[in-house]
């Protein structure tokens, strides 16, 4: 039995390797090593890819000759999409294509319109060449996710401004299950939440709030709903956004929102409390004071957990303005500089789904948030100011040149001002102990809805200090261009996509969101050692397995000749 075991354990081995290989290509398993789970699958996803009922196509337009980092991107996408074809069950598949290939010039331009006109933006790539030069070429980080003869465009590129390539790739990277999920779930959504835009207290109806409106009929059902001749049913409304009102509330409209909230219902509070508007300094060419708009919702808001504070803040951290800074020969000489009164927000400390891997977003006078007790009710800061704010209070002077000298920046010491905060919980309603048994049945009879001191269920609110957030720029031509976007820049900030995460996690489906959490830390290497020490790993890689191989050799030949004489 010896001599059999030694004359064929070399079979056996082999024998026990092709059926290891052989079953484990029938068992489709991995194991995550990674700190950060790079590799794994969020729960969510997987529940969404073995429901699919329909066929999801996706063609992705990121292929060919790349540089190593888009390169790195291309594999990380084609191993996402992997899986979730496996996990679909072949419901999904996917290919991969490069734009213009084989076209000729003519029609390769015409086609790079088409494109650009989907949304889908060119980047220069760069190659570098074996003679040390580098060539350029026009690729199309993007992808068309198609379903029942619709399609959605995913950007595969995302960044933060001022981030470098490599950091923005391995971003990019970190979002890319999110990116396909959202699109996936709206392709097959079969039911639209419907979503009611306040109107009746001077809230703008006008192109500024265009983008907006196109987003939210992309999305959802938008109704308009005028408080003064309705009332809320949060069985059919699901959520409520009200944007830049600029008239007193009266005492019936906030009954009508309270009770809406007391059902369930979800609101979206964008509001600026004073007035203070680009426009209004341009036209005064002077200083001008931001004054309270007096919108009597203070109580309310109070009740429900915040307080939007009658200021303006400021921060270094902030946008530039074109702004005319002096003459020469007759023609205005135009200069960007930073204007404190637009900060740059960004998530809080304790980040949420919301506003997790977001760009910055752009706000434009803006007051500070404050947090207040109401029971029951969990408070998240979504968005806040920098490092280095400070708060004008009213009557708050708006002045081009709010900083005339170096003592001016001593007073930007707050840190992190909340702009954005989720509440979220079973709401008390404002008029709990303010109503008689008589004054709650005129409500009931008035609104046709039993008065409810609590909300019958949890539900979400969320508010915002800044109603400029959601609004656009209106060319001189008419163009309306996407929120967050300054007019005569090409820098688009994170508003649109902030604002839609807020509705998505308020009325779609929230679980999705948990995929933005992902986070992949960034392991560089040295560049300096790797050129010293390029030679020394290029022999521990090459050289060292193949000695390895050869002294096993040479150890198994010994062997077998001490045993066996031969």
């Amino acid at each position: 039995m010896l001599h059999i075991t030694k004359k064929f354990w070399l079979p056996l081995v082999l024998l026990v390797f092709i059926v290891a290989l052989y079953l484990s290509n029938l068992i489709n398993a991995t194991i995550d090593l990674t700190e950060e789970k790079k590799f794994s699958i969020q729960p969510a996803t997987k529940q969404l890819l073995q429901s699919l009922d329909k066929t999801i196509e996706v063609e992705v337009l990121l292929d060919g000759n790349l540089s190593s980092g888009f390169k790195k991107l291309q594999i990380a996408t084609k191993d996402l999409l992997e899986k979730y074809r496996s996990l679909s069950n072949g419901k999904l598949t996917y290919t991969f294509s490069k734009p213009g290939e084989g076209l000729s010039d003519s029609t390769k331009s015409y086609l790079y319109d088409s494109l650009a006109a989907l949304g889908i933006k060119p980047i220069n790539n760069q190659l570098d060449r074996e003679d040390g030069e580098k060539t350029e070429q026009i690729i199309f980080p993007a992808a068309i996710v198609k379903c029942n003869n619709k399609a959605i465009t995913i950007d595969l590129m995302s960044g933060k401004s001022g981030q470098d390539e490599e950091s923005s790739l391995n971003y990019s990277e970190a979002l890319l299950e999110f990116k396909f999920d959202d699109a996936i779930d709206k392709l097959t959504r079969t039911e639209y939440p419907v979503v009611a835009m306040a109107v009746g207290n001077g809230e703008p109806l006008n192109p500024t709030i265009r983008d907006l409106t196109n987003l939210l009929r992309t999305n959802y059902r938008l109704a308009l709903f005028d408080l003064k001749n309705g009332m809320l049913n949060a069985d059919t409304v699901k959520a409520l956004v009200i944007v830049k009102p600029q008239l007193s509330f009266s005492e019936i409209d906030k009954i009508k929102i309270d009770q809406y909230i007391m059902q369930g219902g979800k609101v979206v509070w964008l509001i600026d409390k004073l007035y203070a508007e680009f426009d209004s300094l341009i036209r005064a060419k002077s200083d001008f004071v931001a004054f309270d708009k007096n919108l009597q919702i203070d109580d309310l808001l109070f009740k429900y957990g915040v307080r939007i504070n009658p200021d303006l803040l400021q921060d270094l951290n902030c946008a530039k303005q074109p702004l005319v800074v002096g003459d020469r020969g007759g023609q205005p000489q135009i200069q960007r500089i930073p204007f404190p009164y637009y900060p740059l927000l960004s998530s809080s400390r304790k980040v949420h789904p919301i506003s997790k891997n977001l760009d910055q977003v752009l706000s434009i006078f803006p007051s500070s948030i404050d947090t207040v007790r109401a029971d029951g009710i969990t408070k998240t800061i979504l968005l806040a100011t920098d490092s280095n704010s400070r708060t004008l209070n009213t009557p708050a002077i708006v002045s081009l040149q709010s900083i005339q000298k170096e003592e001016d920046l001593n007073t930007f010491t707050k840190s992190n001002v909340p702009v954005a905060v989720l509440l979220e919980g079973q709401f008390q309603s404002l008029y709990t102990n303010r109503f008689t048994p008589q004054m709650k049945d005129s409500v009931a009879n008035f609104t046709g809805v039993t008065f409810l001191p609590k909300a019958i269920k949890p539900s979400q609110q969320i508010v915002i200090s800044d109603a400029d957030l959601v609004t656009n720029v209106v060319t001189d031509e008419g163009k309306a261009l996407p929120m967050g976007t300054q007019q005569f820049e090409e820098y688009t900030f994170a508003n649109r996509d902030f604002f839609i995460n807020c509705m998505d996690y308020l009325v779609g489906n929230a679980a999705i969101l948990s995929t933005r959490n992902k986070d992949f830390t960034l392991r560089l290497l040295d560049k300096n050692k790797v050129k010293e020490q390029k030679t020394m790993w290029q022999l521990i890689n090459i050289v060292l397995p193949i000695v390895l191989i050869g002294i096993f050799v040479f150890i198994f030949g010994w062997k077998r000749r001490q045993n066996f004489g031969v």
